[in-house]
């Protein structure tokens, strides 16, 4: 048995504001961490909100330490949704999905603090999550009381008795749906699947990518406030050992830096574009990878950026700005069209382009994202295999635009932040049956642990980074 791992609150930077006094739910006070966790819980499992994008706007006035206490307690809670539904449904008459939404969201975040996190006073979390109970839905606060009171007697017994022997039992452990745990178990085996599913309740990796078109890894390594490394075989790459607040430092705002993981960061090596070259980068933002590839080629070129979106393609020509990508273009346009690829070329190259084509062309297109489960904790219960249909079939068409804008001799990489067949092999193996002029070029010997074949795969738990899908492809 495996019993489930308990956490520590992360000691994390966050936007500095005004005070806020505690939230007043019936009688007693709530904090302000709790009030904010409390809400973004209801918006992503009520309104099918992201919960990034809940917690940015109800933190907005937190303070750094509240804030980093309702992260943890909200990207917490709704990460190990299962494993809390499991208990309640053990200490409860009643089904976890037949409570009102208020109740459960307030039963959860109780259960998660009782039973998954160190540091917090069983009293707080129980009270404090009646009160949230109380304010939101009258009625409920003593079927929450009462469970939550249960569960600092019972709780822990609960979660002694869960193992992973299959893969019905490690969803309940690892707090995954079923049919991702199948998946994995089918896909990967059970002893790999095993360590997977540990991993993707741990803390993800935090690294930065220096943007040497403007500094030197190592004038920013000794500029930052905080603990870090070079990150091994990567010249741009730094691996964070504490919290720091990227976002809100001088080194992002002058463009020096990215966060970004080693596994994104190792996408734009291996298309490793020239000084002087013609890039084609499809479904581009937000943009980690597109000045990535402007600073292989220093500069110098030509780098089209496609992104389907007109408010996301603003967003990606900002990022270029910021980053001093001089020779990046953003373009607005469907990347599954054979035309928006060809039409991509400068005017003044057109006749050339159409001719010729570019000499590289990176597609990294939308994928279900179950390789970055561990720094999108909603994202596991957002996707579904029909989803994953639909997105596999969607790769293989901006797949076949991209392979029409390709040079002879050209080289085209394609990658995925996901862990599953159809999206990455699937996808691979179906052009290259109806592409002959293509080949794939065999990544084995760019990670450590790989397993045979000619495709890069990049796993959370054995190469510490995103799971990542890479293929390089020849045109003859």
């Amino acid at each position: 048995m495996t019993p489930i791992e308990r956490s520590t609150p992360a000691a994390r930077s966050g936007r500095s504001g005004r005070a806020q006094p505690a939230a007043r739910a019936g009688a007693g006070a709530v904090s302000p961490a709790r009030v904010c966790a409390f809400a973004v819980i209801r918006r992503v499992f009520e309104h099918a909100a992201y919960a990034d994008r809940a917690f940015t706007a109800e933190a907005a006035d937190l303070l750094p330490r509240d804030r980093a206490l309702a992260m943890t307690l909200a990207y917490g809670t709704v990460q190990r949704r299962a494993t809390l539904d499991h208990v309640a449904g053990r200490l409860s008459s009643r089904p976890p999905l037949e409570l009102d939404p208020p109740v459960l969201a307030a039963l959860r975040l109780g259960l998660f603090q009782l039973l998954c996190l160190d540091g917090v006073a069983e009293h707080a979390a129980v009270n404090e999550s009646v009160e949230l109970a109380k304010g939101a839905q009258r009625g409920g606060e003593g079927l929450v009381n009462a469970v939550l009171r249960r569960a600092v007697r019972e709780g822990p017994g609960i979660l002694a008795e869960l193992d992973d022997d299959t893969a019905a039992a490690a969803a309940i452990l690892h707090s995954v749906p079923v049919w991702l745990a199948e998946l994995w178990w089918s896909e990967l085996g059970a002893d790999q699947s095993r360590a997977l599913l540990r991993r993707i309740n741990e803390p993800a990796e935090s690294a930065l990518r220096v943007n040497t078109l403007v500094a030197e890894r190592d004038a920013v390594l000794a500029g930052l406030p905080v603990a870090a490394r070079p990150a091994p075989g990567l010249p741009e790459g730094i691996i964070l050992d504490q919290p720091f607040d990227a976002h809100g430092s001088e080194l992002w705002a002058g463009g020096a830096i990215m966060p970004q993981s080693r596994g994104s960061m190792l996408v734009a090596r291996l298309l490793d574009p020239r000084p002087g070259e013609r890039v084609l980068d499809l479904c581009a933002a937000p943009g980690a990878k597109t000045t990535h590839l402007g600073a292989l080629m220093l500069g110098e070129g030509v780098l089209i950026a496609v992104e389907r979106h007109q408010g996301r393609a603003d967003a990606l020509a900002r990022t270029i700005a910021r980053m001093h990508v001089g020779c990046a273009r953003v373009r607005v346009g469907d990347a599954a069209t054979v035309e928006v690829a060809l039409d991509a070329v400068p005017a003044s190259r057109h006749e050339r382009g159409v001719q010729h084509g570019y000499d590289r062309v990176l597609v990294d297109p939308p994928c279900s994202g179950l390789g970055t489960l561990q720094s999108r904790p909603d994202l596991r219960w957002r996707t579904s295999p029909a989803r994953i249909a639909d997105v596999a079939s969607r790769q293989g068409r901006i797949l076949g635009a991209a392979a029409s804008a390709l040079a002879p001799g050209g080289v085209l990489v394609y990658s995925v932040c996901t862990i599953s067949r159809v999206e990455s092999e699937g996808v691979i193996e179906g052009f290259l049956r109806s592409h002959h002029e293509f080949r794939a070029d065999d990544l084995g010997n760019e990670c450590a642990a790989q397993p045979p074949g000619p495709y890069l795969r990049l796993m959370p738990h054995r190469d510490d980074t995103d799971g990542f899908f890479i293929a390089r492809l020849r045109r003859r």
